[in-house]
């Protein structure tokens, strides 16, 4: 007997959504159920997200307010969903994302299947090479400051689905709440932390951003993950001209270009010898600047490349401090290769793509607090931190591949 509802949803669907949520995990919502607390009642919880979300009466909970602190200081607020309000999002976002996903462009790499932040680093260092000028773009808050009402237009582009169309402005207007139960109300802006945000990111931006500087500068390319935006210029007028129309382009979509953070840049190496006040960008997790470089020949240059940020590397050093592996001294070597391979393996692997050399003044510390835990751990060191240093070095060398920093050749 099939079940008489407003909207056809499929309980193959929200079961499907299930399992991409249990396979990404995170933090429970405003309601304290984790992933595995839902899953032991999963029959009832699903059928009753099935039901609510299929009679049209299903009402998103607040999200969770969380303060993540940001490298200036300053902190970033990301709002987590509860378990069953993921799946209600992902259920959505599986009906949509094969609508638009097609539509996207080329060069917008953010939260995309087969697509990465590596593949948009590594486009951007190709396009440094022949372009001369970038414009550093920053949009000022952009998750917390998206106009509800511009962004069902865009989805609406895309989907005349009714229950879909709910349900997004329904998640849109859910209020956050704070730690100490106090509900904030929303009038604008997608929480950092949802299923479906980077989707509705990616189609305003689509339409605000992508399509538009297609048709109005089609000499200058870009690369745009989610929010942050590198566009290629071929000259200075040229970059003043882009600057000047994109804040402009932003504010009629309600949206403003950082004023200290959006700039000029000018790509300097060997052969551009221009004089410019900035020479320097960052772009997911990497600096592009002037650095040197080995043509094949051996020959020594200039490039305009990327490598580790100061951002990024500090971001490792303070994780690495909070490991306070310098302290397990009852633990042996294998131990702690063992207990933290996994997090520096995906350092190396990111950050070591491009530049990698970069990485020595990072993992250093890292070498360092090794020392320390040699010389806490045996006593014939504990007075002679060369001789740790020599020990350290020949165990590096005798066993690569211990530690993932290692086997990538950082030792020293």
């Amino acid at each position: 007997m099939i079940e008489d509802k407003p909207f056809c949803i499929s309980k193959w669907a929200v079961l499907e959504a299930w399992k991409q949520v249990r396979a990404n995990q995170g933090a429970a919502g405003v309601d304290d159920v984790s992933i595995q607390e839902f899953e032991k009642k999963l029959k009832n919880n699903l059928y009753r997200l099935w039901n609510r979300m299929s009679s049209g009466s299903y009402m998103p909970p607040p999200v969770k307010r969380v303060l993540i602190p940001k490298a200036d200081g300053r902190q970033r607020p990301l709002g987590i969903p509860t378990v069953g309000d993921r799946v209600a999002q992902m259920v959505v976002k599986r009906y949509l994302e094969p609508k638009v996903e097609p539509l996207f462009h080329a060069d917008s790499y953010g939260y995309r299947p087969k697509r990465s932040a590596l593949d948009a680093v590594g486009v951007c260092r190709q396009r440094c090479w022949r372009y001369d000028w970038v414009v550093d773009l920053d949009i000022r808050g952009f998750f917390d400051n998206l106009d509800h009402s511009l962004m069902m237009h865009a989805v609406r582009k895309h989907t005349d689905c009714k229950w879909a169309l709910l349900y997004i402005e329904r998640w849109l207007k859910a209020p956050a709440q704070t730690e100490d139960g106090t509900r904030m109300a929303r009038d604008r802006g997608t929480p950092q932390g949802g299923v479906i945000s980077p989707l509705l990111a990616n189609i305003f931006l689509h339409h605000a951003f992508d399509q538009w500087m297609a048709r109005e500068y089609p000499d200058c390319p870009f690369e745009r993950y989610a929010d942050d935006i590198v566009i290629h210029c071929p000259s200075q007028q040229r970059a003043l001209e882009v600057k000047s129309a994109v804040e402009r382009r932003l504010r009629q979509c309600k949206l403003e270009a950082h004023p200290d953070k959006t700039r000029i840049v000018y790509c300097r190496d060997s052969q551009r010898r221009q004089e410019h006040q900035k020479i320097q960008f960052d772009f997911l997790g990497y600096s592009f600047r002037p650095r040197s470089a080995k043509s094949r020949g051996g020959k020594l240059f200039t490039g305009f490349l990327p490598g580790i940020s100061r951002k990024a590397s500090t971001a490792i050093l303070s994780e690495v401090r909070r490991w306070s592996l310098h302290r397990m001294s009852d633990r042996d070597l294998s131990d702690l290769a063992r207990m933290f391979n996994a997090k520096i393996r995906g350092w190396v692997n990111y950050y070591g793509r491009y530049y990698p050399s970069a990485l020595r003044r990072t993992f250093r510390p890292l070498n360092r607090r090794l020392v320390r835990w040699a010389q806490r751990k045996y006593k014939r060191f504990r007075i002679h931190p060369g001789r740790t240093w020599h020990w350290l070095s020949r165990v590096a060398r005798s066993h690569p591949r211990l530690f993932a920093h290692w086997e990538a050749g950082i030792v020293s």
